[in-house]
Order: C-alpha cells, then structure tokens, then sequence
C-alpha cells in the first residue's frame, strides 16, 4: 500500500530578509521556522531544507539497513547513523556523507561494510537523491 506524507512552509518576504515556518502535516510533530540566514550562515536555532534532507536520509538508510542485516541472519543491536548535506550557496547542495556505527553480533566489518553500501545505494531516499553524489564510511562499534 503506497503511502503519502505532507508538509507544507508558509514564506514571508524576501528571500534574503524574510522567513518561513515549515510544518510536519502528517505526523503534527509540530512547526519549525527557516531563513536564508539558517540555511547559508548559522542554524540559529532554525532548521534548513539540507536538514531535513539529512534527517529523512539517516533515517530511510537505518531502515535500509537493518532490514538488509536482519535477512541476512544478522539483525543488529543498533545502528547510529549521521547524514551530512552540504549546501553551497549559489551552487546548491554538492554532497551527502553517510557515516554509520554499528553493533551487529556474528558480523566482521567488511560484512558490515557491504551491508552498509547496499543500504547506501538501496535506500529510497538514496535513490531519490540519485543526482547528488552520496558517500559513506560504516564501521562497528
């Protein structure tokens, strides 16, 4: 069954000056203000659309990758995955570093590491961000 999730930003101003509220729809965990400045300079307490990115990236590759161990046999304890965006005013975003420390019983690390890039490449979120080159480093606690 195929799911859709919704959030939606209210903008004012322009874009250098002005600010915006993004707001979770879907989940109603609630609403989180942006800015040029948050985006391009300091977070200052506000979220950018390369934040949200990352967290929906760190999320959907976690997912990915437990599912990719657990039908191996290999079901991990846990998984602390970071994802990083870059962003690059007047270029745009210019890459995603996936970093994932694992706790996996009865797996070596190149195990691990292939997991992890099967993960990378499979993800959904991966393959919606096809365009942007993706890196990884994945290692076990």
């Amino acid at each position: 069954m195929a799911t859709t999730r919704q959030a939606h930003t209210v903008w004012e101003g322009n874009l250098a000056e002005g600010s915006g509220v993004v707001t979770f729809d879907s989940s109603g965990i609630g609403d989180y203000p942006v800015s040029w400045p948050s985006r391009a300079e300091e977070a200052n307490g506000k979220t950018s659309p390369e934040e949200l990115i990352a967290a929906a990236h760190s999320s959907c590759f976690s997912m990915a990758l437990s599912h990719g161990l657990s039908g191996a046999g290999t079901p991990p304890a846990r998984l602390d995955t970071k994802a990083e965006v870059t962003f690059q005013p007047g270029t745009g975003i210019t890459g995603i570093h996936l970093t994932v420390v694992g706790e996996v019983d009865g797996l070596d690390e190149a195990g691990f590491v292939k997991a992890a890039e099967d993960a990378k490449a499979n993800c959904p979120v991966s393959q919606a961000l096809s365009g942007t080159t993706i890196t990884l480093s994945a290692s076990l606690a």
